[in-house]
């Protein structure tokens, strides 16, 4: 690059966005008192985070967004946030900015950006249409809102043009303003740019499961208004319908290259100003960087890219040589209880790549990963439903990936997944390009002692945060080689671990996850904290589930209080304590079976399950459910699951103890009880064990001499017998060891851990929980007996409350505008005398695909 690095270096940057803030933090980093930047913005703010801009409309205030004030601060910027420049005179070396400024340079920095594309709509205009890209265009949309829905009297309806990442979290948006909220996507699945056709419709599930519509394959075609002139409804190209009283477009952007082609410099006929690997345009004095500059002819509206061009930039003016690698394109969706995330080659377009497919229909979780065609290098994946891999699997594309691909893509309590390091050479932060290798070098050579540090020395995690739990992983590995104690805060916004968070709110009497933030975390909160504290409220404050602002931290399940299936259908399952259940009761069920045309099943927890409900349908099945006796099964949540039981004295021969009678009321006693992980319990009513109570979390054993009690036991993909715990206990010395266990379990667990790990990682193992149960060795007896009293008075039904608040009531619609209408995505066929789910060829056939349900090998 012809410029001059000494006496002095006059760089102007051009926009003041991320990008150029970016650019500028490093520049100063690395040079000396020779460098002089000025910094020519238009929105009137200093940069701000635009990855977290829908945390404005969440609470966070415009300060709070604001990047690092410390690179404005220093005395070798100036920043003019309104004067934005209007004319390049490339023979000067000078830019002209709008209030007639004169500025020169000897290298100048376009970081322009883009701005939000539209569609060419009749009524595009109308006031109630918005774009979703700036912190002005969210203010404007808040204050539309708030001042609309007065006007009118009622919540709003709305709709997001564009199924991309920005659009789900714009109706995410919006649906936090209380607007109900449409999706329309032109092709045919949400996400098409990241996800594949089976990944779009696990994710079509999941974002209707949050009570947000979605049209796919829908072309608006023109923009109705009210008579006062506001917009009330859209046009589509098959003439349809819908009506809106907010319209977001979120269509996609473009590169705001007109500076650049209006100065000469060569500009790609889509759009975008051409740089080279240096990041160099057409002319040697002009570097663009972001999402205005072109590289192999495209233009990438994703900051990660943007960052690692700014680093870039900033080499080449202090004489380095560094190369723009190319577009990372890995993405992952920011919208509460909605995991997804893609990465690499995810639609497997390498020679030979073979496909290894993971998908629960129960738990709503699509999971791919491509591999080269020997099987041992990762190339990409896609995430759906469970993004949990997605920090440790992004940084090992292009490498082997060192385990069974199963280890990756079945759920945590199944297989556990490789602990191995990764290379120094595997970039664990694509946002910033911090591989793991400056991860470690952070620890060893800057002193960082937790990850929090590394954060600020490094950068790695501070932009969309998606890979600080590897980051904290890496940390922590270093640190403990090291022999240093290692953090075991639940999340980076929260320093306490889970246990210690839970005492902190249990003492401070909080209620919500706004107050628990800001008194004792920081930040907006994330998919790892927010739903650990939905659940250690739920047992501590014990409302419902959906009520106020915790709603909105739930679990996707838990949002309509059903389990999702893999083809969008929901499954509803009444409580059976103890497996007993009347005549009567059989037959409601069936009637309600028959009526909604439910596909039966008997659980392994002895209850009748019931799939194919509709969302729409799910009141109406509860309705009738309610008033025949029966409540919330909680199949759907991290809670008591049920007690299975054998008949026991009752009707064997060889029954000591009555079993079901115990089952049934430890199930009415533990009933709604919320905790790390689902809990479930069998009682046998001998030697036997026709209940199979070895694998459950509580196991309870009948003998001559009384009950034996077993703890953390499970099922699943690692089987484990429970221990026994206490033997020869009567009935109300059995219950008030479950309680304590309970309850000494739910305050003490990690997150999602249940309880045979717990169990299995207590300091001084069964023989320590003895002492707590039965000694009071922590003296918190007493806090326990009355925790568990008071779940059990204040016990609720969540459905039957539900069907109480028409507020509540208003979330079971599949579609805002029609909520009557039936999903036209599901399809059955009959089979054995019920209906099932067609195949995925059946529902090719039929012009329908769906998520699999195995996991299973495609080249």
């Amino acid at each position: 690059m012809t410029v001059p690095t000494a006496p002095s270096l006059r760089v102007v940057v051009v926009g003041a966005g991320m990008v150029a803030h970016r650019f500028v933090e490093s520049l100063l980093s690395r040079a000396g008192d020779e460098v002089r930047i000025t910094l020519l913005g238009e929105e009137g703010r200093a940069p701000y985070d635009r990855v977290g801009l829908t945390a404005y409309l969440e609470g966070t205030s415009p300060a709070e967004l604001s990047l690092d004030q410390d690179v404005l601060d220093d005395p070798r910027v100036s920043f003019a946030p309104t004067d934005p420049v209007i004319r390049i005179d490339r023979e000067t070396r000078t830019v002209t900015t709008r209030s007639h400024r004169t500025v020169p340079y000897d290298a100048l920095v376009l970081a322009t950006g883009s701005y939000a594309a539209t569609l060419a709509l009749d009524g595009f205009s109308l006031p109630g249409c918005f774009v979703y890209r700036t912190l002005d265009d969210l203010v404007g949309l808040e204050h539309f809102v708030r001042r609309r829905a007065e006007q009118l009297g009622r919540p709003l309806v709305g709709a997001v043009i564009g199924g991309g990442l920005l659009g789900l979290e714009a109706a995410g948006a919006l649906q936090g303003l209380g607007v109900s909220c449409t999706v329309v996507q032109s092709s045919d699945r949400l996400m098409s740019a990241q996800l594949d056709a089976r990944g779009g419709a696990t994710l079509r599930r999941l974002i209707e499961a949050r009570g947000i519509a979605v049209r796919t394959e829908s072309r608006t075609t023109r923009l109705d208004p009210d008579h006062t002139g506001n917009v009330a409804g859209l046009e589509f190209q098959d003439g349809s319908y819908a009506a809106a009283d907010v319209v977001v477009f979120t269509v996609g952007v473009r590169p705001r290259d007109e500076l650049a082609r209006a100065a000469g410099l060569r500009v790609e006929p889509q759009g975008g100003v051409t740089i080279d690997e240096g990041c160099l345009t057409s002319d040697p004095a002009i570097l663009a960087i972001g999402e205005v500059a072109s590289f192999d002819g495209r233009c990438v509206g994703l900051v990660a890219p943007g960052y690692a061009m700014a680093e870039v930039a900033a080499t080449r003016l202090l004489g380095g040589d560094a190369c723009f690698p190319g577009y990372d394109d890995s993405a992952k969706l920011k919208l509460s209880g909605v995991d997804v995330a893609s990465f690499g080659d995810a639609f497997a377009t390498s020679p030979g790549a073979l496909d290894v497919v993971y998908a629960d229909p129960v738990a709503g979780v699509y999971k791919k990963l491509v591999l080269s065609d020997d099987a041992t290098t990762l190339l990409g994946g896609i995430l759906v439903g469970d993004a949990a891999a997605y920090g440790a699997l992004r940084p090992l594309v292009g490498s082997p990936l060192g385990a069974d691909p199963a280890a990756y893509l079945l759920p945590a309590d199944g297989v556990e997944p490789p602990s191995g390091d990764l290379p120094d050479a595997a970039v664990v932060c694509s946002c910033s390009s911090v591989t793991a290798g400056r991860i470690r070098q952070a620890v060893h050579q800057d002193g960082c002692a937790d990850a929090a540090a590394v954060k600020a020395c490094t950068k790695a995690g501070a932009t969309c945060g998606s890979c600080f739990l590897a980051v904290k992983k890496i940390v922590g590995t270093e640190l403990a080689a090291l022999g240093h104690t290692v953090s075991d805060a639940l999340c980076e916004h929260f320093d306490l671990s889970r246990r210690r968070l839970y005492d902190a709110i249990l003492v401070s009497g909080l209620t919500t996850f706004s107050a628990i933030i800001e008194r004792f975390g920081r930040g907006r909160g994330c998919d790892v904290c927010k739903p650990a504290i939905a659940s250690i409220l739920a047992g501590l404050v014990g409302r419902h589930v959906l009520d106020g602002e915790n709603a909105s931290l739930q679990d996707t399940n838990d949002h309509v209080m059903a389990n999702m299936q893999k083809d969008g259908s929901y499954s509803v399952v009444p409580r059976m304590p103890g497996g007993e259940v009347t005549p009567e009761g059989l037959i409601a069920v069936g009637q309600v079976a028959k009526d909604f045309g439910l596909y039966t099943k008997i659980t392994g927890g002895q209850r009748v399950d019931m799939f194919g409900a509709r969302l729409e349908q799910l009141p109406l099945i509860w309705k009738r459910l309610v008033d025949a006796g029966f409540e919330s099964g909680h199949a759907y949540g991290k809670s008591l699951r049920t007690v299975k039981s054998c008949v026991g004295s009752t009707w064997c021969r060889y029954g000591v103890l009555d079993a079901v009678g115990m089952a049934v009321r430890l199930e009415l006693r533990y009933r709604g009880l919320r905790a790390p992980h689902k809990l479930k319990l069998g009682v046998s009513g001998c030697a036997r064990e026709c209940a199979e109570a070895r694998g459950k979390d509580v196991g309870v054993i009948a003998t001559e001499n009384g009950w034996n009690m077993y703890v953390g036991g499970n099922g699943g993909f690692t089987p484990r017998h429970a221990q026994l715990l206490a033997e020869g206990l009567d009935d109300d010395a059995l219950i008030r060891a479950i309680d304590r266990f309970f309850l000494y379990y739910i305050r003490t667990a990690d997150r999602l851990q249940r309880t045979a790990p717990w169990v299995a990682e207590l300091e001084g193992g069964i023989d320590e929980l003895r002492r707590v149960i039965f000694d009071d060795s922590l003296g918190i007896c007493a806090d326990l007996d009355a925790a568990m009293a008071r779940h059990v008075d204040e016990y609720e039904d969540e459905w039957a409350a539900t069907l109480r608040d028409p507020e509540k009531l208003a979330r079971f619609a599949s579609f805002v505008n029609a909520p009557d209408t039936p999903d036209p995505s599901l399809a059955y066929v009959a089979e054995r005398g019920q209906v099932r789910p067609a195949s995925e060829e059946e529902r090719r056939e039929a012009g329908v695909l769906i998520a699999g349900t195995t996991l299973e090998v495609r080249r």
